[in-house]
């Protein structure tokens, strides 16, 4: 069984899971915006959210947005953290180079994916342990197996 949190939310358009086994829920656009090629804009949701302590939500991409028409969100994944009770904004960034995309009130933008997060201690050391992978980065494994 999937672990269930309470959200207490204000919103004329909540967040809705498509299914039931979804991570994410639908984020819908409380406002009417036009994205040119290359353009980004801040699509407010008309969601604000009072998560529990030890959860954040994450505002990712929705797949078919990203495939279809090349529309993303910026800083994905956007981070609401448990004490911000401000409305929750998208920043969507249309990729495509020739067509404009509408977003109409309403429109599935993002999802938000609700997760419960643990507060880290960073310890000072004056030296990590080792690892298989050591400090090999971006591309350090190549492109093919």
């Amino acid at each position: 069984m999937t672990d269930v949190v309470n959200v207490p939310i204000v919103a004329e358009l909540p967040p809705s899971y498509a299914h039931a086994d979804d991570a994410g829920a639908d984020l819908r656009a409380a406002e009417a915006v036009v994205l040119a090629p290359g353009d980004r804009a801040l699509v407010a949701t008309g969601v604000s959210i009072a998560l529990p302590d030890g959860y954040a939500a994450f505002v990712v991409p929705r797949s078919g947005l990203a495939a279809k028409h090349g529309i993303t969100v910026v800083n994905a994944p956007g981070t609401v953290d448990a004490g911000y009770r401000g409305e929750v904004k998208v920043t969507l960034l249309n990729t495509d180079r020739t067509e404009p995309f509408s977003v109409e009130i309403g429109d599935r933008i993002a999802q938000m994916i609700v997760m419960p997060v643990s507060r880290a201690v960073f310890v000072p050391v004056d030296e990590l342990p080792s690892s298989e992978r050591g400090a090999g980065g971006f591309g350090s494994t190549g492109v093919r197996g």
